[in-house]
């Protein structure tokens, strides 16, 4: 098979694909015929060919798919004019704290918030796919150590936690908050929600309040079809890629 059908075989899968695309499954296709250096290539070949479009093709950390650049996201936001839920500043923070703190228990999430967590807000992040216990604190009480999930880095649309922005300055802050505003903006949770508590914010005021309040701390860098700017069109596990 000639690159230019190897192309048009990757293009049409990865267009019409509901998940992004591993490696491992893209080479199904050929039926082995092409190695995977074969297809990263073509995927080379094939982001080249998008470039400038409104739609490029990405690598995330599930694999790889196609999405909107974000660019474009006020004139597909004219499509559906009804304000998508907004998740609390208390649950945006907490998510902030266990992205750039993982692993971390509920206790730790306290410590920094200087507040008392509430369950449903963990619960709410776990129902998301956002985030997941990967363990126990061997302590008194053996907590939960709570991380963030592959499911979180593909809705911001970045492939490991090394590509998320330092947060050691609010122009840290205002990154993190313009990739999580595109992920959030997909269906969340119900406005029914009991995990809905306190009063929702907008962006804007995230970037300042509800990540600043940790931002100075000695945070570390951690290495880490066709939707909105940053939302799925449909990406790698990195045993995957």
């Amino acid at each position: 098979m000639n690159t230019m059908d190897a192309k048009r075989v990757l293009e049409t899968a990865l267009i019409c694909a509901q998940q992004p695309l591993p490696l491992r499954e893209m080479g199904v296709l050929f039926n082995g015929a092409l190695t995977a250096d074969s297809i990263k290539l073509a995927l080379e070949d094939l982001q080249n060919d998008w470039s400038g479009r409104g739609v490029e093709l990405v690598h995330v950390a599930t694999g790889w798919r196609f999405q909107s650049r974000p660019q474009m996201r006020e004139y597909l936001d004219r499509l559906h004019p009804e304000k998508p839920p907004r998740y609390t500043r208390a649950t945006l923070e907490t998510l902030a704290i266990i992205a750039y703190r993982q692993p971390v228990t509920r206790g730790d999430m306290e410590d920094i918030r200087g507040v008392t967590i509430n369950s449903l807000i963990l619960k709410q992040l776990e129902d998301r796919g956002w985030v997941e216990v990967i363990g126990h604190r061997e302590t008194v009480g053996r907590p939960a150590l709570y991380a963030t999930t592959k499911q979180f880095l593909d809705d911001l649309g970045v492939d490991s936690l090394d590509q998320l922005p330092a947060m050691d300055n609010s122009a840290g802050q205002a990154a993190m908050l313009e990739q999580i505003e595109f992920g959030i903006a997909e269906p969340v949770a119900p406005a029914t929600d009991p995990a809905a508590m306190a009063e929702p914010v907008d962006g804007d005021l995230l970037a300042v309040e509800a990540l600043g309040s940790f931002a100075a701390e000695d945070t570390q860098d951690l290495g880490a079809g066709m939707g909105d700017a940053g939302l799925e069109m449909q990406p790698p596990d990195d045993t995957n890629v």
